[in-house]
């Protein structure tokens, strides 16, 4: 049986380099930024999908109404993204083996995008403590982190960091071929029009 594999979308960041208006409410193709990256999630073969939510809460849930994913809250998402990612750890039921933590400003995201980073995750032998994309030679987003690997380090993050400090250096990090897609976030206004 294959393992269980999560999708988080991190989406209770401030996003104070866009300016005053909520970045992930902003308008793209009629859509809410934040709504792009949670229907890549739902196309994906990723289940659950977890939204976390901090600033403009009651905003981005709207934006996310009708979507069957779940939504789970940050208190504390001004001390950094390292809350969201242990938030939104907390809120996944306890036989997930991986999750893939995605950006909630990264809008050309696919589902193919994800299914890829859970393909390599579910071929590779042994099991990597991570899977992250590679486009024009830089890592990019989203990555899939293995959580029994990586639980306890994840547990310990402080601040406004995620896992790359984590996966720096370490021999186990399964890199994957990415698109211009996983290479790419919105943070400015100019940004949406690129």
């Amino acid at each position: 049986m294959a393992e269980a594999i999560a999708a988080l979308i991190l989406a209770a960041g401030r996003g104070t380099r866009f300016g005053p208006e909520p970045k992930l409410l902003a308008d793209l193709d009629g859509r809410p930024l934040v709504r792009h990256a949670a229907e890549a999630a739902l196309a994906s073969r990723l289940r659950p999908v977890v939204a976390i939510l901090g600033a403009h809460a009651a905003g981005v849930r709207a934006a996310l109404r009708d979507l069957d994913l779940t939504c789970a809250e940050n208190p504390d998402y001004a001390d950094g993204l390292s809350t969201s990612l242990k938030a939104g750890l907390a809120a996944l039921p306890g036989e997930i083996a991986a999750a893939v933590i995605l950006l909630g400003d990264m809008p050309r995201i696919t589902g193919a995008d994800l299914d890829r980073l859970a393909d390599a995750f579910a071929d590779a032998d042994p099991a990597p403590a991570a899977v992250v994309p590679v486009h024009a030679g830089r890592r990019g987003n989203p990555v899939l982190l293995n959580l029994r690997r990586l639980g306890p380090a994840l547990a310990a993050l402080s601040g406004d960091r995620g896992a790359g400090p984590l996966l720096a250096g370490r021999d186990d990090v399964l890199e994957v071929a990415g698109t211009a897609g996983t290479g790419f976030d919105v943070d400015t206004p100019e940004a949406l029009t690129t």
